[in-house]
């Protein structure tokens, strides 16, 4: 099978040969979330249409899959070393920091694969076969090929577009590829369509969580998926981003999640889905197909910016300060979350964000890029709003929301919270400046972080949305630390975005909703035109936001 397609999957989504499905697809201007965001509403019709035209297909037996853990904690690597010194340093405490600036994330990425000694695992929503995303397969790559055992989870209604490229990297002796909820067909718009009709329920729940754990001592977890535009290297616009980077016992944390989901019977094998592609010359292929990459990436100067960036040597060398703390939760929704009825009940993040909110004694400060608060959220905030001293939300304007649909659901409680005493800044499309902003590297972007500060003392940083998907239908995670440090860090981010050359702030005055940002006025949704704002009116009414 031709390895060239494992290149070329960007491309084609952008040029709408394949449907770009998953919440967090981007493209050009206005990003399309796919099928997960408007599933019934925009592939529904062609999959009927398409139904008759292609064959029944299901998913192979998923029979004796053998269960893989984590790999226990050693002594002899690089990792060990140092990460063991701090854990018996600051026993019982878990390592924190927060990670905004995309070259960064990417670079620490890079460094632990180059470190790792054991076992590298990989949980994530989406990853795109284009410059960053090809470089860090390579960097697996090399990895293994120094015997790191290397495990990949994706959920796939992204990987099924990489489905070949995956498969060559499974014929690698130490890489092991599961992909999560799979359909039946591995290739086709048409056969996906028929998928998507005869199976949409099932389909339609996907895992959201991200997690990158080297050697069991270190990890990443939050909003960021892996590709260009999450790492600030998109020539387009780029989404402005937030993680943590771990050290200690929360690591065993996020490595027993994974192991749940890897080991969960959604978690196919790609080599059961298709056995064909995992060969040895597929291998060999995508071999050089990585190299070829990553050769070409190395010139670029994005990648001198990220080779600049030597967080992880600083941080071992002691520059790079971790925050130690034993005030700490990691929580992840269980994987059968996606085999469930759907019910708000099923959301631990939910349930453990609500009650971390209701201990807020002056203020809650909530980043969400797709914010739909329903009835019931915006009774909450309100009430908070009510006893606390402030609560504000940073979520996306318009003109920067890369889903329509998610904006007109979030556009039906916005006087309603406005009148509650909640405060709303939307972001604006386009950012000033890229040097000074490390939580926004782009000249233009889109909010994609998904985090909380409550008061000075305690953040959030995780992959759920407040919207119904989020909490309902998807699996999500999501940690929790109380840290003054973590939260000023938090505060003084949030703090630089709600500024007028960032965003709006939204207001209500006689009746009518007005955003400003210190020199102009805008009486109607600014930067974007009327055919945008008639298609974010007619979605604030249809009856969808379950799906959003």
């Amino acid at each position: 099978m031709k390895m060239k397609k494992f290149l070329s999957v960007a491309q084609t989504v952008n040029e709408g040969l394949i449907p770009a499905m998953g919440n967090e697809v981007a493209s050009d201007g206005m990003r399309i979330k796919g099928s997960m965001r408007s599933l019934r509403a925009s592939i529904l019709v062609v999959g009927l249409a398409a139904l008759g035209a292609v064959g029944c297909s299901t998913l192979p037996e998923r029979g004796d899959v053998s269960e893989q853990r984590a790999m226990m904690l050693a002594e002899d690597g690089r990792l060990d070393a140092f990460v063991g010194r701090q854990e018996t340093r600051w026993p019982g405490t878990s390592g924190f920091r927060l990670v905004g600036y995309g070259p960064e994330a990417l670079a620490i990425r890079i460094h632990s694969a180059a470190m790792a000694d054991h076992s590298i695992d990989v949980q994530t929503y989406i990853w795109k076969a284009d410059l960053t995303g090809l470089y860090l397969a390579h960097e697996l790559l090399l990895a293994a090929n120094r015997g790191v055992r290397v495990r990949l989870l994706i959920d796939d209604l992204d990987a099924r577009n990489n489905n070949a490229g995956l498969a060559a990297l499974d014929a690698h002796p130490d890489i092991h590829v599961r992909l999560f909820n799979p359909t039946p067909s591995r290739r086709g718009t048409w056969s996906l369509a028929g998928d998507v009709v005869r199976d949409g329920r099932r389909l339609n729940r996907r895992m959201h969580n991200k997690a990158w754990i080297v050697d069991n001592r270190v990890a990443l977890g939050g909003g960021r998926n892996l590709g260009n535009e999450y790492f600030g290297a998109s020539d387009a616009a780029n989404f402005a981003d937030l993680e943590l980077a771990m050290a200690g016992p929360v690591v065993r944390q996020l490595s027993a999640s994974f192991d749940a989901f890897w080991n969960d019977e959604a978690s196919y094998p790609v080599a059961l889905l298709s056995p064909e592609a995992v060969t040895h010359q597929s291998l060999q292929e995508i071999r050089e197909t990585l190299a070829q990459a990553a050769r070409r990436a190395a010139v670029t100067d994005y990648a001198a910016l990220v080779a600049d960036d030597n967080a992880l040597e600083r941080r071992l060398a002691g520059d790079w300060a971790l925050d130690w703390t034993p005030e700490y939760r990691f929580v992840a929704d269980d994987p059968s979350k996606v085999r469930q009825k759907p019910e708000p009940g099923l959301s631990r993040v939910l349930a453990a964000l609500l009650a971390a909110l209701d201990t807020a004694e002056y203020s809650i400060r909530i980043v969400s890029p797709y914010f739909v608060p329903g009835r019931e959220g915006s009774a909450r905030l309100v009430a908070h709003a009510g006893r606390l001293d402030s609560v504000s939300v940073l979520t996306n304007s318009l003109a920067a929301n890369d889903v329509v649909a998610v904006h007109g659901g979030y556009a039906r409680y916005r006087k309603r919270l406005l009148k509650g005493g909640v405060g709303l800044w939307e972001l604006k499309p386009t950012i000033v400046d890229r040097t000074e902003q490390r939580i926004m590297p782009s000249s233009s972007a889109s909010l994609h972080a998904k985090a909380a500060s409550i008061d000075v003392s305690g953040v959030f940083v995780g992959s759920y949305n407040l919207d119904p998907r989020s909490t309902s239908l998807n699996a999500e995670q999501g940690v929790f630390v109380r840290s003054a440090a973590l939260a000023g860090d938090f505060n003084a981010m949030f703090d630089r975005v709600v500024t007028g050359q960032q965003s709006w702030r939204v207001s209500l005055e006689s009746g009518s909703l007005r955003w400003r940002d210190g020199e102009e006025v805008h009486a109607t949704e600014p930067d974007a035109g009327l055919s945008l704002r008639f298609m974010a009116g007619l979605m604030r009414w249809l009856p969808i936001q379950s799906q959003l």
